[in-house]
């Protein structure tokens, strides 16, 4: 088990990262100052751990929204949905709401917990690798709008995130490799000998070996804390994270949300900023192609959509 802290101060919290992970309920429980919990699911994830969830949360009254899956449904009327769900079941401020997901699920209930009576405790349970390595960690919530992604939102720090590894063993390849692209990206982000170690290590991250992805995931996460310790709303060095972004939620916008999946657009968009890059004298051309060519190894895009001018 590898334990992480996020240090902000008061809002400071930890990140457990182990097999097994969502499982203990005496750490789990540690971090639920009430007696009334909702957990925010959907309709993939539920039937595999939301019954195992709720098991190990006795004591507690416990109810749950189950939303559909995929991008599409990150918007307000699923935010709508959370928020007349807690009034309606007379929920108050001493509620704990839990996260169990992926990077959709994460942001919409985080977003839920920061405006709910102007802010209740929620937890992180990140079920998919781009959620565990990335969007479960930072407090960055939000949902989409039509006129743009993420543009209804806070900054608001969970309580505690909880990377159960296990997790990724129902996780369809195709997500994985998505999930990826947020690793490449701290690969990129100035730290060669992790790069290095990827493109050593391909054949047992592809194997899920555990240790492999424990380390992988421990990198990532300690790169990101380092970051948002530093610039916690984004007003300056926490910008590097968003590499590739700016192209691949271009790319997201003009498909359509949930046709590309994230991972996949915003890998993308690291190719186009790393040409760019190029273009502009600031990358050498031979790591532009050493970063294509690992995007590569995992069945990622590396073009945009034709359709695109």
């Amino acid at each position: 088990m590898a334990t992480l802290n996020l240090e902000l101060g008061e809002r400071s919290y930890p990140i457990f990262i182990e097999a097994g992970a969502m499982n203990n309920a005496v750490r789990l429980t540690s971090f639920i100052r009430g007696k009334r919990i909702c957990i925010i699911t959907n309709d993939v994830v539920a039937p595999l751990y939301l019954e195992s969830l709720k098991s190990k949360l006795a004591g507690f009254d416990v109810d749950d929204v189950i939303l559909p899956d995929g991008e599409a449904f990150k918007n307000l009327t699923s935010f709508e949905l959370i928020i007349a769900h807690l009034l309606e079941n007379e929920h108050g401020r001493d509620t704990t709401l839990i996260a169990l997901g992926g990077g959709v699920i994460g942001d919409v209930t985080g977003f839920a917990a920061a405006s709910y009576q102007r802010g209740i405790d929620f937890i992180q349970i990140p079920t998919t690798l781009l959620s565990q390595v990335d969007s479960s960690v930072g407090g960055k919530t939000a949902v989409n709008h039509p006129l743009g992604k993420n543009m209804v939102g806070a900054f608001y720090q969970p309580k505690a995130v909880f990377i159960d590894i296990d997790s990724l063993k129902t996780l369809p390849v195709r997500e994985f490799n998505a999930g990826m692209a947020e690793v490449i990206k701290y690969g990129i982000l100035g730290d060669s000998t992790f790069f290095s170690w990827l493109e050593d290590n391909i054949d047992l991250i592809k194997a899920g070996d555990e240790n492999t992805l424990a380390s992988m995931i421990e990198t990532c996460c300690q790169c990101k804390a380092n970051i948002v310790a530093q610039d916690e709303t984004e007003a300056g060095v926490r910008g590097l994270l968003n590499l590739g972004h700016t192209f691949g939620h271009a790319i997201e916008a003009e498909q359509g949300y949930g046709n590309w999946l994230y991972g996949e657009a915003v890998v993308t968009g690291m190719v186009l900023a790393a040409k760019l890059a190029v273009a502009m004298n600031l990358l050498e051309v031979s790591d532009c192609r050493r970063i294509e060519a690992l995007i590569s190894t995992f069945d990622l895009p590396i073009t945009a959509p034709e359709t695109m001018s």
